[in-house]
């Protein structure tokens, strides 16, 4: 398989990633103290749902592994931070300052720099 159509099915494996902890967020009303809540929380719709496309991503990034070398598609991975960013501000209102966007930037750069190497 070509290596950019592997980089860009790990860029869907992060993408998927990334929505689940969307759902995980969502899911999680209050805290988590004893385990009763802990079982509860697991019946959850959007805890339900997080799972799911979470082993989504993950059956995807496993084809992704399976069809490349390690040291080009977990980095790529490395983008669900981008992700996960992104959709934290976009979709949770999470406000995003001036040191996370140079984090956000700098792991762009590396997932770009291992992705331009190969």
């Amino acid at each position: 398989m070509h290596i950019y159509i592997v980089i860009f099915i790990t860029l869907v494996a992060a993408g998927l990633a990334s929505i689940a902890q969307i759902f995980f967020k969502q899911g999680l009303k209050s805290e988590l103290k004893t385990l009763r809540e802990v079982v509860a929380v697991v019946k959850e719709r959007n805890i339900v749902i997080g799972i799911i496309v979470y082993f989504s991503s993950l059956a995807i990034y496993l084809y992704a592994l399976k069809s490349a070398p390690l040291s080009i598609v977990y980095p790529t991975f490395g983008s669900v931070f981008i992700f996960t960013a992104l959709l934290s501000m976009w979709l949770l209102g999470e406000r995003i300052g001036k040191r996370r966007v140079a984090g956000i930037v700098l792991v762009f750069l590396g997932v770009a720099l291992v992705s331009i190497t190969i």
